[in-house]
């Protein structure tokens, strides 16, 4: 699977990715914020995730800043799981990327896309000491559910709290946002 945004260029990893993949996220200041990356983050660990297969309805994306030269530059991931029965997304980019704006273009571009595979909602959630990732997803329509839970940190070692988000997606439609329109409206508007 294949996503193509403004700037952005979303695909799947291959094995051989995962040197590029081991650049990107051996930061603490990146991994700390997320739940399921263990710090240090080892060669291992790359080669793993990079190898992992991708399930059909949870895909995850490398995202990539396509230039002229090939190949095209690996900035960070984004990607639908699981957590406690439903459907959430996840991404992290590389430090150097923060602020541009392409955590939010990607977001964007998955929320899409897991409509067309038929999810009708998701949920997120960032730590509390991150406010940069609840700005990011309340700019793509998430909405704060007014829960805050313990999630635990693999990479921090210890439960932290973390601020619950929820949105709702609508009916399915094709990648061109037919379908329910209100999702469209507010990522347009955000």
């Amino acid at each position: 699977m294949f996503i193509r945004s403004e700037r952005l260029f979303l695909r799947p990893g291959w094995p051989e990715d995962w040197q590029e993949l081991l650049s990107r996220i051996a930061d603490e200041s990146v991994v700390r914020n997320l739940a399921r990356a263990p710090w240090p983050y080892t060669a291992q660990d790359a080669q793993s995730f990079a190898a992992r297969p991708q399930d059909e309805r949870l895909p995850h994306f490398f995202v990539t800043l396509p230039t002229s030269a090939a190949p095209a530059e690996m900035i960070g991931c984004i990607g639908l799981g699981e957590i406690d029965g439903e459907v959430e997304l996840g991404y992290w980019f590389a430090r150097q990327h923060w602020g541009k704006g392409y955590a939010t273009e990607a977001a964007r571009a998955v929320l899409r896309f897991a409509r067309v595979l038929g999810h009708h909602h998701l949920v997120a959630g960032h730590f509390i000491d991150n406010p940069a990732s609840g700005a990011v997803l309340r700019k793509v329509g998430f909405k704060p559910t007014g829960a805050v839970r313990q999630r635990y940190s693999l990479a921090r070692g210890y439960e932290t709290q973390s601020v619950e988000h929820r949105i709702d997606l609508g009916r399915p439609s094709d990648c061109d946002g037919g379908g329910d329109t209100d999702l469209a409206g507010a990522m347009r508007a955000a």
